[in-house]
């Protein structure tokens, strides 16, 4: 792979795995908008593994506290706690994209990576992004989250199989319509994208070791941190800014995005 190709394919993943604009859609519109060759499963993996790392360093804290807590409160439930609960609620909201992920893999990896059903998708839950931000009442926290919340936000995570419709971007529309604060339902959607990143990446990594292809280790390197690098930046500013910003920016992104999309299959 070229250097540049690297920088773009790294840099389109560490930003658009947290902002809500699909990273899915942006990955495979990316080959053909540049005329690159594929980027290879490796490559993906690689990818994968710095904006895993990104979230779990930014998060370390979270991480470590619900996990303790977690595990403290299951040997003894006296113990039990707000992070505690967390935890249970970010694994809830696991479920249902662990069991639509393997139910749909083959249909999406053909039919649903077609540009028109990402610009369909891209605008589409741009709408309803929009929609969810004017609508929400925006005054609970992620630690007000009930299992049916969880289990509605884990819904909204497996319709972002499809591509085009972003799992950050869905699971944080799920958030805001059930009342969350618009840095609330981001923090529970960067939490729960920890498993999620996991399950995608534990996948991706056992076809990879089912094939024959020689690894360009220098390029994985290279990938993986600058994955690494604008994850974590995205994550840090995204989370700063989004009480004031709000979400029009990337919903109009959206729209100019599945716009372009639509004129160029035209």
């Amino acid at each position: 792979m070229e250097l540049i190709q690297i920088f773009i394919l790294a840099a389109l993943q560490g930003l658009t795995e947290f902002l809500p604009i699909s990273s899915s859609a942006h990955l495979i519109l990316a080959p053909i908008v540049t005329d690159y060759s594929d980027q290879g499963l490796a490559f993906d993996v690689a990818v994968h593994v710095g904006t895993l790392a990104a979230v779990v360093g930014y998060f370390r804290h979270e991480v470590i506290s619900i996990s303790s807590d977690f595990f403290r409160a299951w040997l003894n439930p006296a113990a039990r706690s707000r992070e505690s609960r967390l935890g249970w609620m970010i694994i809830i909201a696991t479920l249902p994209v662990g069991v639509f992920g393997l139910l749909m893999k083959s249909l999406v990896e053909t039919d649903l990576r077609s540009p028109l059903v990402i610009a369909i998708t891209t605008i589409v839950f741009g709408i309803l992004l929009l929609v969810a931000d004017r609508m929400g009442k925006r005054q609970r926290d992620e630690y007000d989250i009930r299992w049916l919340d969880a289990l509605v936000i884990g819904l909204f995570q497996a319709l972002a199989i499809i591509p085009g419709t972003s799992r950050s971007g869905s699971t944080i529309t799920g958030g805001l319509f059930l009342g969350l604060s618009r840095r609330a339902a981001s923090r529970f959607s960067f939490l729960i994208s920890i498993p999620t990143i996991l399950l995608s990446g534990g996948l991706l990594t056992l076809e990879l070791m089912r094939s024959d292809t020689p690894a360009d280790w220098l390029s994985l390197s290279l990938g993986t941190g600058l994955a690494f690098i604008t994850a974590y930046l995205c994550i840090h500013y995204f989370l700063r800014f989004i009480e004031t910003i709000g979400m029009l920016p990337f919903v109009v992104y959206r729209f100019i995005l599945g716009g372009l999309i639509l004129l160029f299959l035209v």
